[in-house]
């Protein structure tokens, strides 16, 4: 089991957040709390870059939909970047790739 390590950096665009390890029941409540602290405004874009994931599981999945209502409430849009593969594909499968920004860069 790998550790969720969340780093943030502020871009003009809006706050970037950087999910490495594992997002899954044991550590998803960390990055809704990261989310959660976020002070977000209409021409922002929250970017979650998840190139350093490893493991999501719905748990963790849940937590990015928190993160995209945490973000729309505020008018901000949201991004998901670098998603891993294994990642994309349950996305996909469910629909999400529908609901979310997917970029790769």
């Amino acid at each position: 089991m790998s550790p969720l390590n969340i780093t943030r950096r502020e871009t003009p665009a809006g706050p970037v957040l950087r999910v490495a390890g594992e997002l899954d029941y044991a550590q998803a409540a960390a990055l809704r709390e990261q989310v959660g602290g976020l002070v977000l405004s209409a021409d922002q874009c929250l970017v979650i870059d998840l190139s350093g994931l490893e493991f999501c599981d719905s748990t963790g999945i849940t937590a990015l939909l928190a993160a995209r209502q945490h973000a729309h409430a505020a008018g901000a849009d949201i991004v998901l970047a670098g998603v891993p593969s294994n990642t994309l594909r349950v996305l996909t499968i469910v629909g999400l790739d529908q609901v979310f920004t997917i970029r790769q860069d």
